[in-house]
């Protein structure tokens, strides 16, 4: 391929929702793919269809609303998940199937096949999908760690079957961006029919060089780059979509690419898929990291107020960001609470901006200036509500003293039936997570618990965020409060919401003839 397009896949539905914790739920993913769909990104991986009957349904739904992108199931090299996949993707305007196997020498030992049987697979399968659908993709999963001979041999024989896109998945993120150039340009040079196929690249961030490694690629020739919003993936992540579609565009010079992404919408996004995900945005992550168009340094400020290109090498705006931070206070009313969540990136019906125009009168009342930080964790809080609740903290009371222990008063419904309870812990936050234990008893281990100052001032809101392992499924929890043992406990009593709704969820099963799909 010789167009300077690149074309943007974005697969934050299914590799960023694989992320521990980060399971979506089936209205979070429509408005996520809605989202995606309107700033213009080409193609969505909707899912993994076999991998539950709730990932089937999503898939299909949102294949049925899709207005403009092309519509990507995930599936392994086998007849029965590509014909499920199909299922779920055929209602879209434009469909796509994605098959994918394990080539590296590590990869071929799970199914157990050899080199000639996976290939007999590879052309099998691959065919089998470009009879039901004339848009198909296929990785050699590993693909950066498979033996260089045989990686052209299975590309070729996947470009035959009727692939066309081929997708070069750096799945462990191994390799670098020297490697990942001159990988795509041999392929492109040396594999029969490669000139007539899109190349493709998915990398994953280990070694913290996902994006380069994208880019690089596309230097070699791959016109597509497979990304999540905010990097979201399992282990370290994936590619971040916004660092490569904001890395071409401001260093076009040097980078003569461009995409059809409409990048005033990369803000509003980033912030949604943070909510729904559970996942907080790192203050210094690029882009779209809180600091990211911030400036404290003196030098800076004063460079700054001179000329911003002086330290700014992209504009706020062009990513969504309002660049002022004017605060709203209690007298603010409804019309200057829709401006500024406008602003914000937040298109709100009615009965969504009535709802958090409560909220918002109920903060600034304890709160002397409401920041737009606040508001963004709202809307966090806001979305954490419209979960299906079969738990809701009603009532907390913590009594501390200088010895231990604490104690808490906890009142919570339990799918509508209102509980009361007091126990003990040591400090406040354990004495309040075991009330919500004594009321609701289960054997969800808390792995992760985290405390950030939405803003500045002992008047700040605390958004807290806890992770929780029941039996290997992992959810996350957020909320946020001026008071930090409540939003602790309205952080912990999400995270279990989430899991009760992950125990309905059948998953996909492993078996010694199959392949794993976690990484693809």
């Amino acid at each position: 391929m010789t167009s300077d397009r690149v074309v943007i896949f974005d697969t934050t539905l299914r590799d960023g929702e694989q992320s521990p914790g980060a399971t979506m739920t089936h209205f979070e993913k429509l408005e996520i793919a809605e989202m995606l769909d309107e700033m213009g990104v080409d193609i969505i991986e909707a899912g993994f269809p076999i991998a539950s009957e709730g990932d089937f349904k999503a898939v299909r739904e949102i294949a049925q609303r899709s207005k403009n992108s092309r519509i990507c199931g995930l599936s392994r090299a086998n007849f029965k998940d590509i014909d499920r996949c199909w299922d779920a993707v055929k209602h879209a305007a434009k469909p796509r199937i994605h098959t994918f196997i394990g080539t590296s020498e590590l990869h071929r030992a799970i199914p157990n096949l050899t080199m000639d049987e996976m290939a007999e697979r590879i052309h099998d399968t691959v065919t089998h999908a470009r009879n039901l659908c004339d848009n198909v993709q296929w990785s050699p999963m590993d693909a950066t760690r498979t033996e260089w001979d045989y990686l052209c041999r299975v590309v070729e024989i996947a470009i035959k079957a009727g692939a066309s896109t081929i997708n070069i998945p750096d799945t462990v993120g191994y390799t670098a961006p020297r490697e990942s150039a001159d990988l795509i340009r041999r392929l492109i040079e040396t594999v029969p029919g490669a000139d007539e196929v899109v190349f493709a690249t998915h990398c994953h961030n280990d070694l913290g060089m996902a994006t380069a490694n994208s880019l690089a690629a596309v230097e070699g020739g791959a016109r597509q780059i497979e990304c999540t919003i905010n990097g979201l993936g399992e282990r370290a992540g994936n590619t971040a979509l916004e660092e490569v579609v904001m890395a071409m565009k401001t260093r076009n010079d040097i980078m003569p690419f461009y995409t059809e992404i409409d990048t005033t919408k990369i803000m509003a996004i980033s912030r949604r898929v943070s909510t729904v995900s559970g996942f907080l945005v790192q203050p210094n992550k690029a882009i779209v990291g809180k600091n990211a168009f911030a400036h404290e340094s003196g030098i800076h400020q004063d460079g700054m107020l001179k000329n911003r290109e002086n330290f700014e090498i992209m504009r706020p705006e062009d990513v969504g960001l309002t660049g002022t931070s004017l605060p709203l206070g209690k007298h603010s009313g409804r019309a200057a609470l829709r401006d500024k969540m406008e602003k914000l990136g937040y298109d709100l019906g009615d009965n969504e901006l009535k709802d958090l125009f409560v909220r918002f009168k109920d903060l600034a009342d304890r709160k002397k200036e409401v920041f737009d930080e606040d508001l963004i964790a709202l809307m966090r809080d806001e979305a954490a509500d419209d979960q299906n609740e079969h738990l809701k903290v009603k009532f907390l009371r913590v009594i501390c003293g200088t010895e231990a222990p604490q104690s808490a008063d906890l009142t919570m419904l339990v799918d509508g039936k209102e509980q009361q309870v007091t126990a003990q812990g040591d400090g406040p936050v354990d004495a309040t997570f075991n009330a919500v234990k004594s009321i609701f008893p289960h054997n969800a281990r808390l792995e992760l618990y985290q405390v950030h100052a939405v803003t500045q001032g002992t008047d700040a809101q605390a958004t807290v965020s806890v992770r929780m392992n029941e039996d290997g499924k992992i959810a996350t929890g957020q909320s946020a409060d001026t008071d930090t043992v409540v939003a602790s406990a309205k952080a912990y009593v999400n995270a279990l919401n989430r899991l009760i709704v992950r125990r309905g969820q059948d998953d996909v099963g492993y078996d010694e003839k199959s392949v794993s799909y976690k990484d693809a």
